[in-house]
C-alpha cells in the first residue's frame, strides 16, 4: 500500500525545515519546535490537520506582529532561493520549493492574514512563485470578492509564470479541497477577463488552469462556456487544446453543443455496436472489467467518432453511479467493423471505495448511450 501522504512530514523534512528557520529566527529553540509538533496527538492528525499544527506551532516562534512574522517567511524564502534556485517564465515543469514548505506558509497566511489584506496580498504574491497559493485565495475571494477579483485580473499579467496562473487557479469555483466559492459557481462573469487574459499563455501549467476553471465554470454554466469555446475556437493550436480540455465534462455529459463543436454532432447514423460481451462476469475487487464488443460504421463514407463507456459503480446506499471513460476519438473508415477489447481496473485506490454487488457497463457513441450490461463486483 502506498506511504501516506502525511507522512511527507517526516524526520527528513523537519531536518531541513529546521536548518531554514534557524537562518531567518535568531536563537531558535529546534528542540522545542519539533517536541511541540511531535506532540502525543501527531499519529492522529491527518495531513491537513498536520499542517494546521505546524502553522500554529510556527507562529509561537515568529514574531508576534503580524508583518513582521511575514518579513521573517519572505526572508527565509530568499534563503531557500538561494540554495535551490526558483524557476523561470518558461521552467514550468516543476514548483521550486517543495509542496511542504508551501502548504505551511499558505496555511500561516490563510489562519492569521485575513485582516492583514494588503501584507497577505504581497506574500501570496511572492510565495506563489516558489509553491502554489491557490488554496489560500478563496477565504481571501470569500472576504474581499471585488479587491481580491481585481488583484486577479492584475495577476493575470505578472511576468512570472507561477503567479499568472494563480489568478486562474486562485478563482476556481470548484478547486478541489478549497473553500467553495459560491458567488463564482453562480455569476463566473468576473473569472472571465481573467481567462481571456491567459488562454494562450506561453506556459503549459497557466495554459491547463484555464482549461480546468472552465471545466468547473462549465459544471454549473455550461452556456457561458460554449459560447467562449465558440468565440475562441481557431485562435491557435493552444487555445484549441484549451477550449477541448475545458468542455471535457460537458463531452462527457453528451452536451450536443459541446459535441457539434469538436464535431462529433449527435450520435452518427448507421454507427451501431453488435456482439457486446462481458468476459468477466464476476470481478473481485483488485482484478479488472474485461469486455468486448464490435463497432460497425455502416456509411458509405467515414465517420468521426468519440467512443466512450459509462461504467455504473455501486454506492453505499445501493444506488448507481456513472463514470464516464474515453476510448478514442477519431475517423472509422466507411462500411468498417473494428473489433474492440477494453479492460478496467477495480484496483484499490484512496480516491475511490469499491462496494460489492451489481455494477453496469455501457458503449457510448458521440454523447449516446446504448444498452447497460450487468457485472458483480465482489470482495
Amino acid at each position: 500500500m502506498a506511504e501516506p501522504f502525511k507522512n511527507m512530514y517526516n524526520e527528513q523534512f523537519f531536518d531541513r525545515f529546521m536548518k531554514d528557520l534557524k537562518l531567518v529566527i535568531n536563537d531558535f529553540d529546534a528542540c522545542g519546535f519539533v517536541d511541540r509538533v511531535m506532540d502525543d496527538e501527531w499519529e492522529n492528525r491527518e495531513l491537513k490537520q498536520r499542517c494546521m499544527h505546524i502553522t500554529t506551532v510556527l507562529k509561537e516562534f515568529l514574531p508576534a506582529d503580524y508583518k513582521e512574522a511575514i518579513a521573517k517567511i519572505l526572508e527565509l524564502l530568499e534563503y531557500v532561493e538561494e540554495r535551490e534556485p526558483g524557476f523561470s517564465v518558461i521552467d514550468d515543469k516543476k514548483f521550486g520549493l517543495t509542496l511542504e514548505y508551501g502548504a505551511i506558509l499558505d496555511n500561516y497566511i490563510e489562519q492569521y492574514g485575513l485582516d492583514h489584506y494588503e501584507t497577505s496580498v504581497k506574500a501570496i504574491e511572492k510565495i506563489t512563485q516558489f509553491t502554489s497559493c491557490e488554496f489560500v485565495t478563496h477565504p481571501f475571494i470569500r472576504k474581499y470578492p471585488e479587491q481580491m477579483m481585481k488583484q486577479m485580473l492584475v495577476w493575470s499579467k505578472h511576468e512570472h509564470w507561477g503567479v499568472r496562473r494563480l489568478a486562474s487557479e486562485g478563482c476556481r469555483p470548484r478547486l478541489p479541497w478549497a473553500m467553495a466559492l459560491p458567488d463564482l459557481k453562480k455569476d463566473p462573469t468576473p473569472i472571465i477577463p481573467i481567462l481571456e487574459n491567459l488562454k494562450n499563455d506561453p506556459a503549459r501549467f497557466v495554459r491547463l488552469s484555464v482549461a480546468n476553471n472552465l471545466n468547473d465554470i462549465a459544471k454549473d454554466n455550461p452556456d457561458i462556456v460554449i459560447e467562449l469555446a465558440k468565440k475562441w475556437k481557431g485562435e491557435s493550436k493552444e487555445v484549441d487544446w484549451v477550449i477541448k480540455h475545458g468542455c471535457r465534462t460537458l463531452l462527457k455529459q453528451g452536451n450536443p453543443e459541446a459535441m457539434e463543436l469538436f464535431g462529433f454532432g449527435a450520435a452518427a447514423k448507421n454507427i451501431t455496436i453488435e456482439n457486446f460481451q462481458i468476459s468477466t462476469p464476476e470481478v473481485k475487487v483488485g482484478d479488472s472489467l474485461e469486455f468486448s464488443f464490435k463497432l460497425l460504421n455502416k456509411n458509405d463514407e467515414k465517420a468521426r467518432i468519440r467512443l466512450e463507456y459509462g461504467l455504473y459503480y455501486q454506492k453505499a446506499n445501493g444506488t448507481l453511479s456513472k463514470k464516464v471513460c474515453k476510448i478514442s476519438e477519431k475517423e472509422y473508415a466507411e462500411n468498417s467493423t473494428t473489433q474492440m477489447i477494453r479492460k478496467h481496473s477495480f484496483k484499490v485506490v484512496t480516491t475511490r471505495k469499491f462496494y460489492p454487488g451489481l455494477h453496469q457497463v455501457a458503449v457510448v457513441i458521440n454523447g449516446k448511450e446504448f444498452e447497460k450490461y450487468d457485472f458483480i463486483l465482489i470482495e
